[in-house]
């Protein structure tokens, strides 16, 4: 709401008693759940994950457990009643985020936490009582907001050392067995995750990756070993900050969103795209410019992308390969300079190789070293993605 993003409250050390204030002037007007769900569908999104709560314990919704709520503001309405009942019609799945930490209650054991200091509290926390708070507003998400296809944990490094260091063990006893037991009785079908930068711990059902390819650890927070058995999934932003941040004009280029969703295929990794939505509840207009050219995309080479597999070769620095049973697909996202690019130890013989968009066939040859593929003028031409079509002699292995 002020423009900052997410983390302005205990960035600008706001104390409780000046950032409650900010209630009375929150009025998301121009919110239109239908356009929010249309714009993720045309941008070729399977799924939404909306913020129920983040840090600054704010809930989204009509929660019997807290005043500090949306529909106690002069908008009054349930947004996420407003967005379930959208995604339901447009056959959307919808996934909830929910902060474990909370910079607002006294009951959050503040005390040894990382984040938050300086937002007022001087009470003692009791975890005993913010447990049952986080249980009984989890029900009330899993209850009474239709199927929740998962529920994406954040905070649990409030109560740890930082990423990187040797000892990351919690301050605190989540009790995870409880809070997992409880989500999976009520929704059997939902999916958890928890967004720790750990190992996952028992109970959950996909790895989080943040600002990182699984193995990769460029923004210092994945230093865990990636899970070789659960389903995967990193987020990104589509500027340089979380929520609405009215100064941060680095927009992502289209460019750069499709080499991170393709990259993330080639690990078999899902990607949540953050959007940020303005103070107004409307989606701001250069993120649905770039939004839209990433469906085109999507659109046009989707079937090179979804319901595939990665891992064939090693991420390359040209692409990556992701297939199918029947099919390989090469996704050329930077051209070497010399035209060229090396599938290095490609099991199987290769019987043809032909351009993603007609028939037209590549050079190529296969030897010991791997498969060598002739890109020529194909190179040349301006495309986010050049995609071949790989087809085999034998069913590679």
């Amino acid at each position: 709401m002020l423009g900052a993003n997410e983390w302005v409250m205990n960035n600008r050390n706001i104390q409780v008693v000046d950032y409650r204030r900010l209630q009375q002037a929150f009025y998301p007007h121009l919110f239109n759940a239908d356009e929010w769900v249309t714009a993720a569908k045309n941008a070729g999104m399977r799924y939404i994950v909306f913020v129920s709560r983040h840090h600054d314990g704010f809930s989204n919704w009509d929660t019997k457990y807290s005043d500090w709520k949306i529909t106690n503001t002069p908008y009054g309405k349930d947004v996420l009643k407003q967005l379930a009942e959208a995604c339901q019609r447009q056959g959307m799945k919808l996934g909830l985020y929910y902060s474990t930490l909370d910079w607002f209650r006294e009951d959050y054991p503040h005390e040894t936490g990382r984040t938050g200091k300086g937002t007022g509290r001087t009470g003692k926390g009791n975890y005993a009582s913010y447990l049952s708070f986080m249980k009984n507003q989890l029900t009330e998400l899993l209850t009474n907001y239709g199927p929740i296809m998962s529920i994406w944990l954040d905070g649990h490094w409030d109560q740890t050392n930082p990423e990187g260091h040797v000892d990351r063990t919690s301050r605190i006893d989540w009790k995870y067995d409880e809070l997992y037991s409880l989500i999976h009785r009520l929704q059997p079908a939902c999916l958890i995750g928890n967004n720790h930068h750990l190992t996952p711990f028992p109970g959950e059902d996909f790895q989080l990756f943040e600002k990182d390819l699984p193995g990769q650890n460029k923004n210092g927070l994945s230093f865990q070993e990636v899970s070789q058995s659960m389903p995967l999934e990193t987020c990104e932003t589509m500027n340089n900050s979380w929520g609405y941040n009215i100064t941060d004009k680095q927009y992502k280029s289209t460019k750069t969103i499709i080499d991170y969703l393709v990259r993330g295929a080639g690990v078999n990794a899902n990607l949540l795209l953050n959007v940020g939505p303005m103070p107004s509840g409307k989606i701001q207009p250069e993120f649905l410019d770039t939004l839209k050219k990433v469906g085109a995309w999507t659109k046009q080479y989707g079937k090179a992308l979804y319901n595939t597999r990665g891992k064939i070769i090693a991420d390359q620095e040209w692409g990556v390969v992701v297939g199918t049973p029947t099919a390989q697909y090469v996704h050329i996202l930077a051209c070497p300079a010399d035209g060229i690019i090396l599938l290095p130890n490609w099991n199987g013989r290769v019987a043809e190789i032909h351009l993603f968009e007609s028939d037209e066939k590549l050079r190529f040859e296969q030897n010991a070293n791997g498969l060598r593929i002739f890109l020529d003028q194909y190179c040349k031409k301006e495309k986010e993605d050049l995609i071949l079509v790989l087809t085999q002699t034998t069913t590679k292995k």
